[in-house]
């Protein structure tokens, strides 16, 4: 159940391979939401989406929800994103349009959730983490976002089960942030307080 609070922070959570257990350990860690969303896209096949979700459900103090055509994000909810995952404006507030992955080449596409929250960056305070990762998906997403005035935050190469997502944001995106695993995790719990 959503909370009464005014959402006014969104945080993006993007990874791949060696992701899962990583986004576990900081959703776990987490207390209840007050004003924050947090969105999760972390590439798995579109069949493993529910489980992944359900054993986030267990370990978190907040609610998880899957995204679906025209879900609004609230405050105090986190989502875990699939397919072609974009947000929207609506006279409402903020929601999620939904379209299957197939013809993209991942699920769900980290850049184009990240993009698509480009043009509502300067009315909410906002933070981009991207995760271990094989590949570069997320990267040009975070700097557009990061341009846009989020804060952007990847891994050391040392803490990355895959130094392949996070080298490359901490060669494209300038004014990344970059820490171990349990920094990453100090720093969301800072930035959802």
């Amino acid at each position: 159940m959503p909370n009464s609070y005014k959402l006014d922070k969104v945080l993006f959570i993007g990874a791949s391979t060696g992701g899962p257990s990583q986004i576990e350990s900081i959703i776990k860690a987490l207390p209840k939401l007050e004003r924050t969303a947090i969105i999760i896209a972390q590439h798995m096949a579109p069949d493993f989406v529910v489980s992944f979700a359900k054993r986030l459900d267990e370990h978190s103090n907040n609610s998880i929800q899957i995204v679906k055509e025209s879900l609004k994000i609230e405050a105090g909810e986190i989502y875990v994103s699939q397919g072609f995952s974009t947000i929207h404006a609506t006279n409402m507030g903020l929601e999620f349009h939904l379209a299957c992955s197939n013809g993209y080449k991942y699920n769900p596409d980290i850049n184009t959730l990240f993009s698509s929250f480009a043009p509502f960056v300067k009315s909410y305070k906002t933070l981009v983490v991207i995760l271990t990762g094989i590949g570069d998906d997320g990267v040009s997403g975070g700097k557009e976002l990061s341009l846009m005035g989020a804060r952007a935050i990847t891994q050391s190469q040392e803490s990355a089960i895959v130094d392949g997502m996070p080298l490359r944001a901490r060669a494209l995106i300038e004014s990344i942030e970059v820490y171990d695993t349990n920094g990453i995790k100090n720093k969301i719990m800072e930035f959802c307080n």
